[in-house]
């Protein structure tokens, strides 16, 4: 497939925004309990914002592909079929919950809800915490399952699509939250950085397994099946529609195999490797955190890349293939 850099933008955007509300609302669920000391309201009402601006920059990237933008509100119509129509709606209430939730912790709302038994006071930030956790992994399901539910295209159909898009928004989210509270919070950045390591690495081992998988995909597609003939040789000496249509443009990335081979090694080394390293010695110099989460989100933009350009689309067997 042909990756449109408006979606790349979109994903990656979105991730880290879910991943870091995810990562405050984790630091403050833990100081709920009394493992962690509770920061002040501003450390995560701030933290939220910054969590909204990478959302609304994500919305923003989305708008770049589409026909009619004008139109974009009757994209939530098919919500009973369409993972697209549940993303289009999921976003929108996930990005209001973020913002209640920062409006809360910055003017200090926060009134009692409930006192449960045992004497733990839930308020009002700790329900828009809960709604917006719920809602974030509804918004990375809808989003993965655009990709998974396509049975044609294999490489997407999977699992670990699913697996993958939660896995590495929260790694992102988690990095960001650790050099965010190397300078907000810095007594709390280990929190962040020692569970920015452990998803980055399940992370890693996610993606790797998809890499496996989809190397020893065998297609069930051929030359045969594509133009409906079962001559068992058949030779194709000029492309379909003599070299040049929507399909020869839309359904195939153009890059040449050498550059696909060395994408790969350069996105894992990005968006994993250099990270961890700099995670762990991040622990002793903070801004390091910040150059992780910089080297993080260029190696994500390549994965991403990667993603859609790897799927192979049935249809390029005969608009894709010169004899």
């Amino acid at each position: 497939m042909k990756p449109a850099f408006s979606v790349i933008f979109l994903t990656t955007l979105l991730g880290a925004g879910q991943g870091l509300f995810l990562a405050l609302f984790t630091h403050q669920s833990y100081a709920l309990f009394g493992l962690l000391p509770m920061q002040s309201d501003a450390f995560y009402g701030y933290g939220s914002l910054l969590a909204l601006l990478l959302l609304i920059g994500g919305l923003t990237a989305s708008f770049f592909h589409l026909g009619r933008p004008e139109r974009a509100w009757r994209s939530a119509a098919m919500w009973r079929t369409s993972w697209l129509s549940r993303e289009v709606i999921a976003l929108p209430a996930f990005m209001g919950t973020v913002f209640l939730f920062g409006v809360a912790h910055l003017t200090g709302y926060r009134p009692e809800v409930v006192t449960l038994p045992s004497g733990l006071l839930i308020d009002l930030s700790i329900v828009l915490g809960g709604i917006g956790t719920l809602l974030a992994f509804t918004l990375f399901v809808c989003t993965a399952m655009i990709y998974a539910c396509l049975r044609f295209l294999r490489e997407w159909h999977s699992p670990l699509t699913v697996i993958n898009y939660i896995l590495m928004g929260g790694s992102s989210g988690f990095i960001l939250a650790s050099f965010y509270a190397s300078y907000a919070a810095p007594d709390q950045a280990d929190f962040f950085a020692g569970w920015a390591i452990i998803i980055t690495l399940l992370a890693f081992a996610g993606r790797w397994a998809s890499l496996v998988r989809n190397a020893h995909l065998k297609q069930k597609s051929t030359i045969q099946t594509a133009i409906g003939v079962k001559h068992p040789y058949i030779v194709q000496r000029s492309m379909g529609s003599m070299g040049g249509s929507f399909n020869t443009r839309e359904f195939f990335h153009g890059k040449d195999a050498a550059f696909m081979r060395m994408i790969k090694p350069t996105f894992l080394l990005l968006a994993f490797v250099a990270p961890l390293t700099l995670l762990a010695l991040g622990l002793f110099t903070p801004a390091l955190l910040g150059v992780a989460f910089i080297l993080q989100y260029i190696g994500l933009l390549a994965e991403r890349w990667f993603f859609f350009a790897q799927a192979n689309h049935p249809q390029n067997l005969y608009y894709q293939t010169i004899g």
